[in-house]
């Protein structure tokens, strides 16, 4: 790790249940001001840590992993933009070639939501 990178900070979080306590160079951050972290790494790079803000004033940095700061994408606009994303030529194709399509009242729809479920998982 490079440790002369400017843009990485000494990062230390330790969890215990649904509870964080996260410092940054060494000052704890205060745990009221975050909603939640995620931690990323490829191999050859410092670990990435993304620290979501509850609010915009009550987090502090001064300047190892590469720290970004971000709001939570509420769920509604990551659903509607993997809906309007989908093409509805392909969905009809996909459901149709199901095996577990079937006859019964509602099926065409409930195979519809199992194929788009799929397709959000990455299935």
């Amino acid at each position: 790790m490079d440790h002369h990178d400017e843009k990485a900070h000494g990062v230390r979080i330790t969890a215990r249940g649904p509870r964080a306590a996260i410092e940054v160079d060494g000052s704890r951050l205060d745990p009221g001001s975050l909603s939640g972290y995620t931690i990323s790494h490829q191999e050859g790079e410092p670990p990435h840590v993304v620290l979501y803000v509850e609010n915009d004033d009550a987090v502090e940095f001064e300047g190892l992993a590469r720290v970004a700061v971000a709001r939570p994408v509420p769920i509604e606009l990551t659903v509607a933009e993997f809906l309007a994303a989908i093409d509805p030529e392909e969905l009809e194709s996909a459901v149709l070639a199901r095996p577990d399509l079937d006859t019964g009242p509602y099926s065409l729809t409930r195979a519809m939501l199992t194929q788009l479920g799929e397709w959000a998982r990455g299935d």
